[in-house]
């Protein structure tokens, strides 16, 4: 590996779904190294066993997949820096946390929960930052062999120099300065023996020669007690960027109260995946112009840490809409043919028998009017069942006197169409209103009630041909017999 190699890493907990927030910071992860010719590595913090989710882990993987971010390395990939589940890496932070002990930048606390909630207490009243007193310190070697020896449960803290100027430079936010007096002397090792995140993260990131650590604004406050991990091994500190909060429209962070936030809703609603992709990757950069429609190549080309914004992102849902419409419309009619069929095998048409012809007729008279594949089914069941009742607004507003007359005598002209085509419907039915001295709408209004019991759709002779001669008479004459 050349030492100039990029390397990027995303680390989500499996805790279930994946987050929108985290599919983003996967996502600018990605393309940040594909821009770089870099790897992007997929690492899984599972050492908090009291929120692990069974089968999230291949939940993650299955979802990253599908939005076509593929790992480089991780789990079910190998690499040369694994393993790549952390709690795999026991051993490993046993290893580090020593080395922390010796050196005394971390030591071992063995103060009580009670003893904890006190402190706690104690400082709110007194109105100053609740954060560990330094009291396990004090002790010596002896003292703490002795505790150990006999078995007295224990967290192991980082220790935090006082009075200190900690700064480190961020490629979005540019200098971050912490004083050390505010940050506190974080748990690395937990009771049960498991790293807390902030050091399995920055043990993980170091051994792995991630170069750039891409992540979400929430995790600036930690950066200070993880700069300090760096100093205190003596290793070179990656570079940071930390990304924008994601936002409701009422300018809140963006949580399940309002909406979905899980990848998963906005698979089973339909949403294509290069229309998310698209979508997440506006929210909080853009590269300088006005572009709004992307591929995932044309984001890779594109992306960079510099177009990201500071400002919180706002999560606005007619824009994904929007884009989900401009993505399906630039896919071919084969390809939606495929996902259509699949729809309607979920559907209440599932036993429909159609050739893929009638789709695919069906595919082009309403790809200008469908937002999604489901749409296809949604927006136009007349194409897969007659109509059962007529729209009563329509009814009203467009069954005239003569639209029976005019429906009888234009189903008996079309009965006399040897090879049907539109082209023939068409000349069909402006002859008749020429005839009779109408408006084309005078016929074609009663018309599309007949055919669909609805007043909007495609193209009326794209409707009359895609059904057919033979059932267009149908339905012409059960409406002629329906409707008064």
């Amino acid at each position: 590996m050349s030492d100039k190699e990029i390397r990027v890493r995303f680390a989500p907990s499996p805790t279930g779904y994946l987050h929108i927030g985290g599919l983003r910071t996967a996502l600018y992860n990605y393309l940040f190294a594909k821009n770089k010719k870099g790897k992007f590595i997929l690492r899984i913090e599972d050492t908090d066993r009291n929120r692990y989710v069974e089968g999230a882990v291949e939940n993650l993987i299955s979802t990253l997949n599908w939005a076509g971010l593929q790992a480089d390395e991780g789990p079910k990939y190998g690499g040369d820096y694994g393993p790549y589940l952390q709690s795999e890496r026991l051993d490993i932070y046993n290893e580090h946390i020593k080395k922390l002990i010796d050196d005394g930048k971390s030591y071992y606390c063995f103060c009580t929960q009670e003893r904890l909630t006190e402190l706690r207490e104690k400082q709110k009243k007194e109105t100053i930052q609740t954060k560990y007193d330094k009291h396990c310190l004090k002790f010596s070697k002896e003292e703490i062999d002795n505790k150990l020896n006999n078995n007295i449960p224990f967290v192991i803290r980082l220790n935090v120099e006082p009075n200190k100027k900690i700064l480190f430079n961020d490629i979005i936010r540019g200098e971050v300065t912490f004083n050390s007096d505010t940050i506190d002397d974080q748990i690395l090792i937990k009771s049960d023996g498991f790293p807390t995140y902030h050091f399995a993260n920055v043990v993980d990131d170091h051994l792995m020669k991630i170069t750039h650590v891409i992540r979400g604004e929430e995790w600036i406050s930690s950066t200070p007690k993880h700069v300090l991990l760096y100093d205190y091994f003596n290793w070179e500190r990656p570079q940071f960027a930390h990304l924008p909060l994601l936002l409701n429209s009422d300018k809140s962070k963006l949580s399940k109260r309002q909406g979905d936030v899980a990848v998963e809703d906005y698979m089973q609603k339909g949403y294509l995946k290069n229309a998310l992709i698209n979508f997440i990757a506006l929210l909080g950069w853009n590269a300088g112009d006005d572009k709004e429609y992307y591929t995932l190549d044309e984001l890779t080309n594109a992306f960079s840490l510099e177009g990201v914004n500071k400002s919180g992102a706002v999560f606005n849902l007619e824009k994904l809409n929007w884009l989900n419409a401009e993505h399906l419309r630039n896919i071919s009619n084969d390809e939606i043919l495929i996902m259509l069929k699949d729809e309607i095998s979920k559907s209440k048409y599932s036993n429909f028998n159609g050739t893929d012809e009638y789709l695919l007729l069906i595919i082009e008279a309403m790809k200008e009017r469908v937002s999604f594949v489901k749409e296809y089914i949604e927006k136009c069941p007349y194409f897969f069942e007659p109509p059962s009742e007529y729209d009563e607004k329509v009814m009203k507003k467009r069954w005239k006197e003569d639209s029976p007359d005019l429906l009888k005598i234009f189903s008996q002209r079309i009965e006399q169409l040897v090879s049907p085509t539109k082209e023939g419907y068409e000349r069909i039915l402006k002859k008749l209103c020429e005839e009779k001295e109408i408006g084309l709408g005078r016929l074609i209004h009663p018309l599309r009630l007949a055919l669909s019991g609805v007043g909007i759709g495609p193209g009326i002779f794209d409707l009359i041909f895609i059904l057919g001669t033979e059932e267009s008479l149908k339905r012409i004459d059960k409406a002629l017999n329906q409707i008064k």
